[in-house]
């Protein structure tokens, strides 16, 4: 006789979510016959931004994204600048695929404290306060792109590190609500 517990159940479980949805992964990830796809990502050349029956799918957006090499800030920059650079590089990326930031349906939001020689890493309580910091400074800023009452459902994780010298990533998907020109 075979024990089934709650750890074997949540296995058996697991994997199958995960076959159902890699399956559905495959498909997403290949372009139908005149799917559109927008341009965005870390440096502004679509990555593997999509839309898919109206909805736009974005993939990590940071504070360098969009922006010229020359004017990339560093990881030695205040929190303020990559939250605020990110959250404009997020509006431009959703306005070039039609749609707006109230239109955002999910948001993940990922953060890590600067690694730098010039600035000590906390540990600790002290690790705990700075990550409380950051993220009190995003809602404050956060704020400030939505419409009263139509902030999006979202996720805030901390983690060791963000490629491209940036302190915080945004992926997620949004509503298209206008159509977009077509590229000339």
């Amino acid at each position: 006789m075979r024990i089934v517990n709650r750890r074997t159940y949540f296995k058996r479980f697991a994997t199958m979510v995960t076959a159902i949805a890699g399956v559905r992964t495959l498909y997403g990830q290949t372009p139908q016959a005149g799917a559109s796809t927008a341009g965005g990502g870390r440096n502004g050349v679509g990555m593997s931004n999509r839309v898919h029956d109206g909805i736009y799918y974005f993939p990590g957006i940071g504070s360098n994204s969009g922006y010229p090499r020359e004017d990339h800030v560093l990881v030695t920059d205040p929190f303020e600048k990559h939250v605020t650079r990110t959250m404009d590089a997020l509006k431009k990326s959703l306005e070039r695929a039609g749609c707006s930031m109230d239109s955002i349906l999910h948001l993940e939001v990922f953060v890590c404290l600067p690694h730098s020689d010039t600035v000590p890493m906390p540990s600790g309580k002290a690790r705990f306060e700075a990550y409380s910091a950051q993220y009190q400074t995003l809602n404050k800023i956060y704020g400030t792109y939505f419409s009263a009452g139509r902030a999006p459902s979202r996720a805030y994780m901390a983690v060791e590190w963000i490629p491209g010298d940036s302190l915080i990533e945004v992926v997620g998907s949004a509503r298209v609500v206008t159509s977009r020109p077509d590229p000339a």
